[in-house]
C-alpha cells in the first residue's frame, strides 16, 4: 500500500505513544523475527520496531521496506533506531476503520477544493 503524506502523517501521530513492541538484537533479522513481527503487526495494527545499539544491523530505508514485504506489512517511517509498520485490519480492527475515515475525509477535502 502506498501512503500520501497526509497519511503518513496521521499515521506518525498514532504512533506517537506507542513502544516499540519487537526488538531487533545482535542476531539481526531472521525468519523467527519476521514471523514475530507479522504476528505483532497483524494483532495491533500499528507497531514500532526497535533496533537495539548492539545490532550489527544498519537501519535503511531498504531494509525497512523488506521488512514490511516480509510482514506483508506497510512501511510507514523510521525515526532514528526505530521503524514504524503498519497493516490495516478493516473487519475487526480499531486503527484500521480509522484510518479508512481519515482516507475518506481526506479524498473529501481535495473534492471540495477542487470544486
Amino acid at each position: 500500500m502506498k501512503l500520501s503524506s497526509k497519511e503518513r502523517a496521521f499515521l506518525k501521530k498514532l504512533a506517537h505513544n506507542i513502544d516499540p513492541v519487537v526488538r531487533i538484537g545482535k542476531d539481526g533479522v531472521d525468519e523467527a523475527l519476521s514471523e514475530n513481527i507479522a504476528n505483532a503487526v497483524k494483532k495491533r495494527e500499528l507497531i514500532k520496531v526497535k533496533i537495539l545499539q548492539n545490532s550489527e544491523v544498519e537501519l535503511t530505508r531498504e531494509l525497512s521496506e523488506e521488512i514490511a514485504k516480509k510482514t506483508k506489512s506497510t512501511f510507514v517511517d523510521s525515526i532514528g533506531r526505530v521503524i514504524i509498520l503498519f497493516k490495516p485490519n478493516i473487519k475487526e480492527g480499531k486503527l484500521g476503520k480509522e484510518f479508512k475515515e481519515f482516507k475518506e475525509r481526506s479524498k473529501k477535502g481535495k473534492k471540495w477544493q477542487e470544486v
